[in-house]
């Protein structure tokens, strides 16, 4: 993607999705598997079924991402006002050919059984 004035609608969706707790979102789809066009990956049956199982939660994503998105550009604040302000900065203070990395979060380990305490 060029750098520009304003963020990407992917860039965007990466950084509001996970503080939104949204699990299976767009990126948290990518991390299971799925495999979108727009990410100029092949398609695969196992990609496609990430996405067919979680497409009522995709929808829900993206009017919550969305949301929080369009209030943050109109001044509204957000919670997420110091992420989307940061990471807009780095987007606008890319060179050319500049690379911008974010990592998304490893999935928190679900807990199995009883919690311990310990004396």
């Amino acid at each position: 993607m060029a750098a520009g004035c304003d963020l990407p609608h992917d860039l965007y969706t990466f950084v509001i999705e996970h503080p939104l707790g949204i699990e299976h979102g767009f990126w948290g789809c990518v991390a299971d598997g799925a495999t979108f066009k727009t990410l100029g990956r092949k398609r695969t049956p196992q990609g496609r079924a990430v996405i067919a199982r979680h497409l009522d939660h995709l929808d829900a994503a993206e009017v919550a991402v969305n949301a929080v998105y369009f209030a943050w550009r109109a001044g509204e604040g957000t919670d997420l006002d110091p992420q989307l302000d940061e990471v807009l900065a780095r987007w606008r203070n890319l060179s050319d050919g500049g690379e911008l990395v974010l990592e998304w979060p490893a999935a928190r380990p679900t807990r199995r059984g009883p919690r311990r305490r310990s004396s």
